[in-house]
């Protein structure tokens, strides 16, 4: 016979606890918000390093997901009389290849091994442009260049959410203005994260927990999307893209660290 009452079975929370989650999640989030609207070429690309500091890679990757989706549709509704839509029909083809390769790949890649790939990609390009600055007269890239790279953003935006770097390095030198650089950013990566949750869903990564955990962070994705569209309306070209610089830098840091520790 029982001597006393039976304890009641503990709780499996449907979301994460860890405090320390949180401290690192609630800025990664904020970053990300000012991205999607304001500067996507860097510190967008933070969000997922900065999450797996406490959590896996690909479970930082799902939780975004949701949040992902609330920030496009702000950003796209923000920004829909500035699109490049004609710029637009040769991207997105080509990120959703990216997207299609890096959901066969997914479950054999090593995430350190793409982290590095893209830091180093993303720091080549910044030496790049500090050392050698294009010149008013200086041809665009190519367009079979252009190609490569969305590609490789759809790859990297499908593995970690890390689209911006490659892409970037083939739209800034266009020298677009700050808000149609932003707008066509906004539409392209829309597209491309819409593209990501029936594989996502196919690889198991949009659990119960997951997702909790995503709406407890819902709430600060439309604050990150209202400073980055403040900001990119506000700021002046040669900062806009000053700015970008910063975030790249920090980005392929980060980026090639994890892919040695």
């Amino acid at each position: 016979m029982p001597c006393g009452p039976e304890r009641p079975a503990a709780v499996d929370f449907p979301l994460i606890t860890d405090p320390f989650f949180y401290a690192v999640a609630i800025p990664a989030v904020l970053l990300l918000g000012i991205s999607k609207s304001g500067f996507g070429a860097g510190f967008g690309s933070l969000a997922v390093p900065m999450m797996a500091l406490a959590v896996t890679v690909p479970q930082a990757a799902a939780i975004l997901m949701p949040l992902l989706l609330l920030m496009d549709l702000l950003g796209v509704a923000a920004f829909r009389k500035d699109f490049d839509f004609k710029f637009l029909k040769f991207l997105v083809p080509f990120g959703l290849m990216g997207t299609m390769v890096g959901a066969l790949l997914f479950r054999l890649l090593d995430a350190r091994m793409v982290a590095g790939i893209v830091g180093g990609f993303t720091l080549l390009f910044l030496a790049q442009r500090l050392l050698f600055p294009p010149t008013p007269d200086s041809p665009p890239p190519p367009k079979w260049l252009g190609a490569v790279l969305t590609v490789t953003s759809g790859f990297t935006s499908f593995v970690a959410h890390a689209g911006g770097p490659p892409l970037s390095a083939y739209v800034i030198p266009l020298r677009l203005s700050p808000v149609k650089f932003t707008a066509t950013m906004a539409f392209f990566f829309f597209v491309i994260n819409l593209s990501k949750w029936i594989p996502y869903a196919w690889l198991g990564l949009l659990d119960l927990r997951n997702m909790a955990t995503s709406v407890v962070l819902l709430p600060l994705a439309p604050l990150g999307v209202w400073i980055g569209v403040w900001l990119a309306r506000r700021i002046s070209p040669v900062w806009f893209y000053r700015i970008l610089y910063v975030g790249m830098l920090l980005t392929g840091i980060k980026l090639l660290w994890d892919s040695v520790g």
